[in-house]
């Protein structure tokens, strides 16, 4: 027989994907209707958070490798969203005037749509759980 303390942990796992899969379903049906894909999204949003980044400092933010990022950013230069120049062994990229507007227009709503996610909980329940996420992390 399993004790109620060995399935808590089975527990949490559900909730947690339910909420977590939930959301992605939600994120992506409100970035499809911008336009972008979840990846596209986050390189815009890392990329308009500096004004210009290496390549490499973006695939580290983005937790992928160089060449990973390489065919995204192609895309993303191909739609107008960025420019890429070459420093020597550096590729630095910015966004464009119509990536600056991208990021203007979708990341406050995704910020926003992010927090009411979370509007249930209470200001000090959402410290604790970012705490307590980050202690799983570690």
């Amino acid at each position: 027989m399993v004790r109620k303390e060995e399935r808590l942990g089975v527990l949490l796992w559900f909730r947690f994907s339910r909420f977590y899969n939930r959301n992605i379903k939600l994120t992506n049906q409100n970035l499809r209707a911008a336009g972008l894909s979840t990846a596209q999204f986050d390189c815009i949003a890392q990329i308009g958070l500096d004004n210009e980044i290496t390549q490499q400092q973006l695939a580290e933010k983005l937790v992928v490798t160089k060449g990973n990022v390489t065919q995204l950013l192609a895309k993303l230069e191909q739609l107008g969203y960025i420019t890429r120049t070459k420093t020597g062994r550096e590729k630095h990229i910015a966004l464009t005037d119509k990536g600056q507007a991208c990021y203007r227009e979708n990341v406050p709503k995704q910020e926003a749509f992010q927090q009411s996610q979370f509007d249930k909980l209470t200001r000090d329940e959402q410290k604790e759980l970012l705490k307590l996420l980050k202690k799983l992390g570690e």
